[in-house]
């Protein structure tokens, strides 16, 4: 018979595991999911599909998400997460302030030029959500709104005279770069804010 401490160890072991498990099945969820709804969107994106990617059943999903809502958004603040990451990294690659603000849009090239690409995920899925109130309307306006911080961190150290505006400039280039880039396929509209992202800077430094 085995000895009360081998108890506590084997419960111990088999908590473990099906801790581990657990995070396990709600990464695959996420990760399933975040690219569902990249690739087709929200409305066609169904539960039936989710189910058959991830070989997971919806009453296991549902002890995860308390609904399909909830699960899209899960996914899209983990996206958020490591987006987030990936652009504010590659973008301090730069010199300086100035450089930093450049670098966004060579960032920008390369994930244009990569096969994953189309478009962005925040403005795709809040497109298809008309209440602002929804809470994917509000994480994907909570993303452009770290951009925006990020961005705006960058132009206060440049020293111009409106540092929001140029951020809120910046802003607009970025997406309008990858609104272009996913519509008519070019990769070459990062270069082409990058051109009118230095005619902002440089006219920031002129004093009224």
């Amino acid at each position: 018979m085995d000895n009360l401490l081998d108890q506590v160890e084997r419960s111990f072991y088999y908590h473990r595991m099906n801790t581990k498990n657990a995070y396990e099945i709600r990464n695959i969820l996420l990760e399933v999911t975040e690219s569902l709804i990249y690739q087709y969107g929200i409305h066609s994106t169904g539960m039936e599909q989710i189910v058959k990617e991830t070989g997971i059943s919806r009453k296991t999903i549902y002890r995860y998400f308390t609904n399909k809502d909830d699960l899209c958004a899960q996914a899209l603040l983990s996206r958020d997460e490591r987006w987030m990451k990936w652009f504010t990294d590659s973008s301090l690659k730069g010199e300086n302030p100035e450089a930093c603000l450049l670098e966004m849009f060579h960032t920008l090239k390369s994930w244009f030029m990569s096969g994953e690409f189309r478009g962005c995920a925040f403005i795709n899925t809040a497109g298809e959500i008309s209440d602002p109130a929804h809470p994917i309307r509000i994480i994907a306006k909570e993303h452009k709104q770290k951009i925006f911080s990020f961005i705006t961190q960058l132009t206060e150290k440049l020293g111009v005279s409106e540092p929001l505006e140029l951020a809120r400039q910046l802003l607009v280039l970025i997406d309008g770069a990858i609104t272009v880039a996913m519509v008519m396929n070019t990769p070459s509209s990062a270069d082409d804010a990058k051109e009118a992202a230095k005619l902002l800077i440089s006219h920031s430094f002129i004093t009224h």
